[in-house]
């Protein structure tokens, strides 16, 4: 004889990737020639965002926007930008853990295919190599989560602890 659980059942958790793809790319030297017949001390800034959308119900769209800014001295060397997006199916969590899917989780999958993309083009534009370091989106977006409560508690509204 078997014995039913009352308890109510949670919905099974369920994530999937549908597709990953290179949603915009752009890539500038806005001072070349020149800046190659210079001796190379190029410093680099990087710059991260993350968007997500919801497509239809338990599929979204999540885009990484990855930009590189290297100058030499005062001068632009080169202006890389990629927008690496997918499509994914994410399913059974509760909404403060699908915001953590779609801000943290997610975009630690595009990483590495955005990361690509941007060593190659730079490359393909005459520079040396740059080697991006990874990145912990989930402190990135733990940060995220108490800039946002921060921004709450000045404003006098109570935190909902989603982004």
């Amino acid at each position: 004889m078997s014995e039913q659980n009352s308890a109510p059942q949670q919905p099974q958790q369920h994530f999937e990737i549908q597709k990953l793809y290179t949603k915009d790319i752009s890539f500038e030297t806005p001072n070349s020639p020149m800046i190659f017949t210079e001796q190379w001390t190029g410093e680099s800034q990087l710059q991260l965002h993350n968007e997500s959308a919801q497509l239809a119900d338990n599929i979204h769209e999540v885009v990484l926007t990855v930009t590189v800014t290297t100058k030499q001295g005062d001068k632009t060397a080169y202006l890389c930008e990629v927008r690496q997006a997918g499509i994914f199916t994410i399913a059974g969590f509760a909404p403060d853990q699908l915001a953590a899917m779609l801000g943290a989780y997610c975009p630690n999958v595009l990483f590495p295919y955005a990361r690509e993309a941007v060593s190659n083009l730079i490359q393909r534009g005459g520079f040396p190599p740059l080697q991006l370091a990874p990145v912990n989106f989930d402190a990135l977006y733990m940060q995220h989560l108490q800039a946002k409560q921060a921004q709450q508690m000045q404003a006098g509204q109570p935190s909902s602890g989603t982004a």
